[in-house]
């Protein structure tokens, strides 16, 4: 599993989002429900999120725990990337709901998944494809003293928020704002889901970090393993999202996406 990792301490952060290629163990679970489409490894679905061939809407599930109610701001701005480079000309929706806390943290990707199992209403079905978000209250297991993960795409429609952990790096910083941190890891986790980098959506050009899988070297750019929110990074980042390079986005037009 990818983990994203942030250095602390909070004057100078070095932000590493990341991914699970190793789905959870999948577990159809609920009788009479068919979850098989939203059980797949992640990336098998990057060409499905992107274009219009099989599905024509999106349809995104936020659970979140009472309390870690993603922002407005970072809700839109998914939406707006969502916009920027997907084709679903019957539209994105996004539905929020509250749940009660699990208790369970620190959590394993494996508990997430549990988490997802029980709590997940919303499956892929006919022409719209569904994705899970889960914004958990607590940390993840592999945490340490100066490296803590804030997100993590894994199958191909689920992503977990590590909320607490946003917070927590939020509340601790004067100038990075909570709706700023949510998009970043929202929209990166997003990337791994379409496929980036190389996990479903085929290089046209190399730009794989050979040192970092899965992401990009291009310095800058969204899916690159590395954000630095310090000094004068944070106050690029407080009005300006990091946006993917021309390499992510030729990637994922040539994988039906825009």
């Amino acid at each position: 599993m990818k983990t994203p990792k942030l250095l602390l301490p909070f004057l100078f952060f070095l932000l590493i989002i990341g991914c699970s290629k190793d789905s959870a163990n999948p577990d159809d679970g609920t009788l009479g429900v068919d979850k098989s489409a939203n059980l797949k490894a992640l990336g098998a679905s990057a060409n499905e999120l992107l274009s219009d061939a099989k599905f024509t809407s999106l349809t995104i599930e936020v659970v979140y725990v009472t309390g870690f109610k993603p922002t407005e701001a970072a809700l839109n701005n998914l939406t707006q990337f969502l916009s920027n480079h997907t084709f679903k000309p019957d539209g994105l929706t996004i539905t929020t709901r509250a749940v009660a806390s699990s208790n369970k943290a620190p959590f394993s990707i494996e508990e997430i998944a549990q988490i997802e199992k029980d709590e997940r209403l919303v499956y892929t079905t006919g022409d719209e494809i569904a994705v899970f978000i889960y914004v958990a209250d607590g940390s993840n297991e592999n945490d340490e003293n100066n490296k803590v993960v804030l997100g993590s795409a894994f199958r191909n429609t689920s992503v977990v928020l590590y909320g607490k952990t946003i917070e927590n790096i939020s509340n601790n910083s004067n100038s990075t704002a909570k709706s700023d941190l949510e998009s970043v890891v929202l929209n990166h986790e997003f990337g791994h889901l379409f496929g980036l980098v190389d996990v479903g959506s085929p290089m046209q050009v190399n730009h794989e970090d050979s040192e970092n899988e899965a992401h990009c070297n291009v310095e800058g750019c969204l899916m690159t393993a590395n954000i630095e929110f310090g000094g004068s990074i944070i106050d690029m980042v407080d009005t300006n999202i990091p946006e993917l390079d021309d390499f992510c986005i030729n990637d994922l037009a040539a994988n039906g996406g825009k």
